[in-house]
């Protein structure tokens, strides 16, 4: 009779990897209770700095210059203007039924075509690579939006912040400077997270010395995934749900007795919350307040007291980002893509530094199938 093996199974095993490292890094970390993009805390950067400088500083592991940053952003936006050949794909892909996130990852994909030297993996070429996409990426997720509504995509301005640029490309209206400067911090707190799943897959294919669009590609794919994309999206819905700040205690009441997961809270690392939920919190009430949205904040506020009284659990950045995004007049299917739109930078970080001291990923799995079987005739 056949025997199974199932005892002395690692502890980690079947755990989503969870607690196992898998690479060094210089780029992020989860440090005490905040978030530290090389060195720099969240809060420090999002106060501070911008999207375009955030970049510069995962890329290269300093802050920039004055002068450093200005060449840094004229060329980013020398490099925002949708190629022309890309444009009837764009228009192709927008009219199917697909996904938000599998017409992204098509027309980057596609995007890969056009560059005759794709395969080239030296560091200054996909550093290159890496500037002209994350300039672009904005720009291809705005005309998708636009098409699926019928409408023509709008070219980016010069001179303009990609945060800008993107609300400006999206909605046919120019932000205020408000506006701007909430979607740009927004930008900051998602450019990079340790080694989430979508990066972990860009840093996987990237360890086969496949090329940097392969790589990225599967991060758009990873970053597709309902439990990593897309839960600000089911956040608005549970808003929508729950209906009015009166029926919050009831509503978490049941889902907490029906052990149901509530959409936002929790974290598999921040056990004491998450920082850059904090900082949506404080910045967003505002313009949440012009936009008529006051009540919903005002529900997150208390399903977020409710759930850290009764299960010890605190939010995440989707738990308001998908808040900060409705109020800034961005529609729903496009929050997933607007998170790619940020996370580019932390992708093409960490690319660059897979790439830089390579070998291939090859984990073992603990098998635990059935031993010592013989073929019977």
């Amino acid at each position: 009779m056949a025997t199974s093996t199932t005892t002395n199974i690692p502890e980690t095993a079947n755990k989503g990897l969870e607690g196992i490292v898998a690479c060094t890094s210089e780029i992020s970390t989860i440090h005490d209770v905040t978030l530290l993009y090389r060195g720099y805390t969240i809060e420090d950067l999002a106060a501070n700095c911008g999207f375009e400088e955030v970049i510069y500083l995962l890329w290269n592991g300093e802050l920039p210059n004055a002068g450093q940053l200005e060449t840094f952003k004229q060329t980013l936006y020398k490099n925002m203007a949708v190629p022309a050949a890309l444009s009837p794909i764009i228009e192709s892909v927008a009219k199917t039924n697909a996904h938000s996130m599998a017409k992204l990852r098509t027309v980057v994909s596609y995007y890969s075509l056009l560059d005759t030297g794709a395969e080239n993996i030296a560091l200054d070429a996909v550093k290159e690579k890496a500037t002209h996409l994350a300039a672009a990426l904005g720009p291809i997720v705005a005309a998708l939006s636009r098409c699926e509504q019928g409408q023509k995509p709008i070219a980016p301005v010069m001179g303009k912040t990609l945060a800008w640029n993107f609300l400006n490309m999206v909605r046919g209206k120019e932000p205020t400077a408000e506006e701007e400067k909430l979607f740009d911090t927004a930008l900051v707190l998602h450019a990079d997270h340790e080694l989430n799943a979508s990066t972990f897959a860009c840093r996987a294919i990237a360890s086969t010395n496949s090329d940097y669009y392969s790589a990225i590609v599967a991060g758009l794919a990873s970053l597709k995934g309902p439990l990593h994309g897309g839960a600000n999206e089911q956040v608005m819905i549970m808003l929508k749900e729950i209906g009015d700040y009166s029926k919050v205690d009831a509503f978490i009441d049941d889902a907490v007795n029906a052990k149901k997961k509530v959409m936002g809270i929790g974290h598999r690392v921040y056990k004491h919350g998450d920082p850059r939920a904090k900082i949506l919190r404080e910045l967003s009430l505002q313009t949440c307040k012009k936009a008529g949205l006051e009540d919903y904040h005002r529900m997150l506020v208390r399903i977020q007291e409710q759930m850290e009284e009764k299960k010890g659990l605190m939010p995440n950045v989707d738990f308001y980002s998908g808040l900060v995004y409705t109020a800034l007049g961005l529609r729903s299917r496009d929050f997933t893509p607007i998170f790619a739109v940020s996370r580019i930078a932390g992708w093409s970080a960490q690319l660059l530094e897979q790439y830089a001291n390579n070998r291939i990923y090859r984990p073992r799995a603990f098998y635990t199938g059935k031993l010592d079987r013989k073929v019977k005739r």
